[in-house]
């Protein structure tokens, strides 16, 4: 009962304050206006993250409980909110949000103590990370912070996948009696929820940079919170949970890295891009993907609780469709195939080769 309070009093706080951040970011112009890479068409209100992070807090106050790591994951959050409204204001060029980024993630590792301390190997047993432990630590806050930004493109889109996640922290961290990563996952829950309302097409306001590296920042750092001393097998979970960001980002990388462009670089290449030239509608994109993000969320579910062996078939299989699909539809680039569909084009034109002189004969008909 009092999980479904916390939940409905987050919820219900952003959903009251989501309106007054919109008139506030007219009035400082904390605006974002169309252009051809987006997909709005006419001047919206950013800031919305601050409704997020405000019923956030406002939960903590309420509902949350002393914990020495949160004095350091609410610092590390206070910088992120400042770099992300200085963005929806001024633009950050990229390396100084990454520069904010940095300074939040040594809050978290060095004054919180949270960070990957050890990894278990099969065949090697529990090795030390040490300074390793602090490099991937910071390459998990910083990738989850803008895997959630790079998703954010659509209405609805990464406030409804971030609301999805938040509630799979939760089922998981209930299951395994992790209070602390439970109730915040449930007060971050509630208030994306409460911001969606306003976000979902067609969208009143943007969430902006403060929200969507907000919602990564702060969900890195909860999945982390798991996961200090974990086995190899287990760095799946948070994967799969974080599913549709975490691969789309992936297939970004490799998408400019075969063109030589800086990572930086925007496009217009992402799943929910590519999506809408098909469904021509972002509610059929925005649900689509919410759908996805479920299968991913309750694959992560099955392997933790049901079964590992089942949770890692299904994850193969799911591997071979993504890998297939994300070349099928171009996240990859238009001229680049999936590696199933390259196999198939090899060997149609090894037949050709091998078979056929390749010169019309007397039953070819020229085209």
């Amino acid at each position: 009962m009092e999980d479904i309070l916390i939940y409905l009093f987050c919820c219900s706080i952003a959903m009251s304050i989501t309106p007054f951040i919109s008139k506030l970011a007219i009035k400082i112009g904390a605006v974002d206006k169309p252009n051809k890479r987006k997909v709005h068409n006419r001047v919206m209100p950013t800031l919305g993250g601050l409704s997020i992070f405000i019923a956030f807090l406002l939960g903590h106050v309420f509902f949350g409980y002393p914990h020495f790591q949160f004095k350091a994951i609410l610092i590390g959050s206070i910088i992120i909110i400042s770099s992300g409204v200085i963005d929806d204001k001024f633009d950050l060029s990229p390396k100084f949000k990454v520069l904010f980024q940095l300074a939040a993630a040594s809050i978290v590792i060095f004054y919180g103590g949270i960070y990957l301390k050890s990894i278990t190997l099969p065949f090697f047993g529990t090795i030390k990370l040490t300074y390793l432990g602090y490099f991937l630590t910071y390459l998990w806050i910083i990738g989850v912070t803008n895997a959630i930004n790079l998703i954010d493109g659509l209405d609805g889109l990464a406030s409804g996948v971030a609301t999805i996640t938040f509630m799979t922290m939760y089922i998981l961290a209930t299951l395994e009696g992790d209070y602390f990563v439970m109730t915040y996952a449930l007060i971050l829950a509630g208030s994306s929820t409460g911001f969606l309302v306003y976000n979902f097409h067609p969208a009143k306001i943007f969430m902006g940079d403060t929200g969507a590296l907000f919602l990564g920042y702060i969900i890195s750092v909860l999945s982390l919170m798991g996961f200090k001393n974990a086995t190899f097998i287990s760095f799946i979970v948070p994967i799969l949970i974080l599913g549709v960001p975490v691969f789309d980002t992936f297939f970004a990388i490799i998408r400019r890295k075969l063109r030589g462009q800086s990572f930086a670089q925007a496009d217009k290449e992402h799943l929910h891009h590519l999506l809408m030239t098909t469904n021509r509608s972002q509610t059929k994109t925005v649900l689509m993907i919410y759908g996805i993000s479920i299968i991913f969320s309750g694959v992560s579910i099955i392997y933790s609780v049901v079964s590992t062996k089942l949770g890692l078939t299904i994850l193969v299989i799911l591997f071979v469709l993504i890998q297939y699909y994300a070349g099928k539809i171009g996240l990859l680039g238009k001229h680049f195939l999936p590696f199933s569909l390259a196999v198939k084009d090899h060997a149609g034109a090894a037949t050709t080769v091998e078979g056929d002189s390749g010169k019309l004969g007397p039953g070819d008909k020229e085209e």
